[in-house]
């Protein structure tokens, strides 16, 4: 029984949701059945590689309507209205019939490409109503969480701005799981160059270790960690450069009424007690011990100058101290971003012994802290598989909480699999991409031997032996939303490669070749200069094809350049549905697990700066348990 089941039968009570309702299990079955149903009628447009598109003729074959009819159905501002536009409301769960106005019912062919682009709109992640606003669910994660202080790191001065907003929004949702959750340390797979991992460490403090399989993006995120420690250090350095400037400004400004005020003090003093020397006294004790010295703020191991209080009375020092200047200091930075203030003072002999203590006790714990977090961020190099033994690679693993940003291919599922399997890990927030990159049962060839599959996941695909292959999985990876607000498809580069495989089958007779052309298009000048280069690369003899007859294949098909952008333009339209078949998968995988008490699809990102913009987010029984009943 999945947990939205048992939380609807009444088996969760004593775990009252304090998160979002999640979409529940039978909304989420309805929804990957209704885009499955459609996307097994609209899935033949991207199967076929863009590479065979001439020598299969796919056009033909797929589509009913000239290319510049789909051109116009599809165009920039055509495309953006469709985005903006709330879709027709109408049931998903509507019979297959629904589809014979999209394709032809004899040939299956593309007809009425409006048609198919709502249907498309409809299937799309944004109106299925299974995901989860980041306002919403940081909102009510934030609501039992007192407010961080401490210096805030500018992403965008060592990262590009997708990386920088990527990072900031997902370390937001982390952070505030991990507290939410109770949790310190935090597992980042697929780290790659660490930048996740070292701004939870930096920003949040939190306990970090990012694994990834290549050596050398562990050399390089730990050289990179190093380089933004100092960066941080910097940034401390300024804001209590900044702090200090402000705080002498304001003492330059008002010396006069400080004096005013002063005496008017110690005169209410004077006045409020039979005793009055008795009184000054107590004044002057807390007075004339930050006057001569650097004091220690209680309850904290920052070092203050005497110059950021301003003491009236001993009975006014406890109950104005939420106005005192070192609180908002301590709002601004961090706990241990200030040392002790090391400036000879004439008067430091006069210190008393146990305030020469404290003072030395709080340096050494100040040094303790800094040392301890200038190692929280630790890379790791190991290969993530649904089976791996965290414990074999994080030797302190403790309650923690999975995170991946864009993990790669079966990183993402395996992620998930770890969550389920491993009692230790409470929470996971996991963003996948290189879709293309999964692994599906019937797209390899079995060899006998027990095998996790990246896809599917949940029961319901695995039944109905569902299957995508690669092609239509990359078009997965593509960016709808850049494409409507003017990003162009690379069509010259994919042109130049489905005209040379023509080439290739019709001169020499290959149909199929190992070997990758690569990035050649981009260091090529002409469609003759990219023919020769690409001919080596396959180790195709040159010599057999002259500089005319090439030409003449270019100016063969140049005039149906068209056909492959109208093409590209409708894998464009359908590659959200196919990613929000995957998400579904994933989703309906951890509902049906046990031992999850919440999980949810939660839009992070703006998907112009960054595509692959949704997270899968999961929460264990116990962890949730804990915190709904703190």
């Amino acid at each position: 029984m999945s947990a939205a089941e048992a939380s609807s039968s009444g088996l969760l009570e004593e775990e009252p949701c304090l998160l979002p309702p999640e979409p529940s299990a039978e909304r989420v079955a309805a929804r990957i059945r209704a885009v499955a149903r459609f996307l097994r009628r609209a899935l033949p447009l991207c199967l076929a590689h863009t590479v065979d598109f001439y020598t299969r003729g796919l056009w033909e074959k797929m589509v009913a309507l000239p290319p510049e009819t789909v051109l116009e159905a599809l165009s920039g501002d055509r495309l953006r209205r469709l985005l903006e536009e709330a879709p027709e409301q109408r049931p998903l769960e509507e019979p297959a019939g629904e589809f014979y106005n999209i394709f032809c019912e004899k040939s299956q062919r593309l007809i009425n490409v409006q048609a198919f682009a709502l249907a498309a709109k409809c299937y799309s992640m944004p109106n299925l109503g299974v995901c989860i606003p980041l306002e919403q669910m940081l909102e009510i994660l934030n609501r039992k969480q007192q407010p961080e202080s401490g210096t805030e790191m500018k992403t965008d001065e060592f990262m590009n701005n997708k990386k920088s907003h990527e990072v900031q929004l997902m370390s937001e949702l982390v952070y505030g799981i991990a507290k939410y959750c109770g949790l310190s340390q935090v597992i980042d797979l697929g780290s790659g160059k660490g930048y996740l991992s070292s701004f939870l460490s930096l920003q949040y403090g939190l306990k970090v270790y990012g694994i990834d399989s290549s050596n050398t993006n562990t050399h390089g995120a730990n050289e990179r960690n190093r380089k933004l420690k100092k960066h941080w250090t910097a940034y401390q350095r300024r804001a209590r450069a900044n702090v200090r400037g402000h705080v002498l400004e304001e003492k330059k400004e008002r010396p006069e009424q400080d004096k005013e005020k002063c005496k008017a003090n110690s005169s209410e003093n004077l006045l409020s007690t039979n005793n009055s020397l008795q009184s000054q006294a107590q004044v002057a004790a807390p007075d004339s011990i930050l006057s001569q010295t650097a004091d220690v703020f209680t309850d904290s191991n920052i070092c203050i100058t005497n110059k950021q209080y301003e003491l009236h009375s001993g009975a006014q020092l406890q109950s104005d101290e939420s106005n005192t200047p070192e609180n908002v200091f301590l709002n601004i930075l961090p706990a241990d971003a200030v040392e002790a203030d090391s400036s000879p003072r004439s008067n430091c002999r006069e210190l008393c012994e146990e305030e020469k203590e404290r003072r030395k006790m709080a340096s050494l714990k100040a040094k303790a802290s800094r040392s301890k977090e200038a190692n929280v961020y630790s890379p790791l190099t190991s290969y993530i598989t649904a089976n791996t033994e965290l414990r074999d690679i994080v030797q302190d693993l403790e309650d923690c909480m999975l995170v991946g940003l864009h993990t790669c291919g079966d990183l993402a599922p395996s992620t998930l699999r770890l969550f389920n399997a491993k009692p230790e890990i409470k929470a996971v927030c996991s963003v996948g991409c290189c879709y293309h990159l999964l692994s599906e049962e019937h797209e390899i060839e079995k060899d006998g031997t027990h095998r996790v599959w990246g896809f599917p996941l949940c029961q319901y695909l695995k039944e109905e032996g569902w299957f995508c292959g690669r092609n239509a999985r990359m078009a997965a990876c593509l960016a709808l939303e850049r494409v409507a607000v003017g990003q162009m498809l690379p069509t010259e580069s994919l042109f130049y490669r489905a005209v040379l495989q023509v080439i290739v089958v019709e001169e020499y007779g290959v149909k199929r070749s190992d070997r990758n052309i690569g990035k050649v298009y981009s260091k090529t000048s002409s469609f003759l200069d990219y023919v020769r280069k690409s001919l080596k690369k396959l180790e195709l003899d040159e010599s057999k094809i002259s500089d005319s007859r090439v030409m003449e294949y270019f100016e063969k098909y140049k005039h149906r350049m068209n056909e492959m952008e109208a093409f590209n333009m409708l894998k464009v339209v359908l590659g959200p549905c196919i990613e929000v078949l995957i998400l579904l998968d994933r989703l309906c995988y951890l509902q049906e697990q046990d031992n999850i008490a919440w999980s949810g699809l939660v839009k992070l990102f703006d998907p112009i700066k960054s595509p692959r913009c949704y997270a899968v987010v999961s929460l264990k029984k116990r962890a949730f348990h804990m915190q709904a009943n703190g």
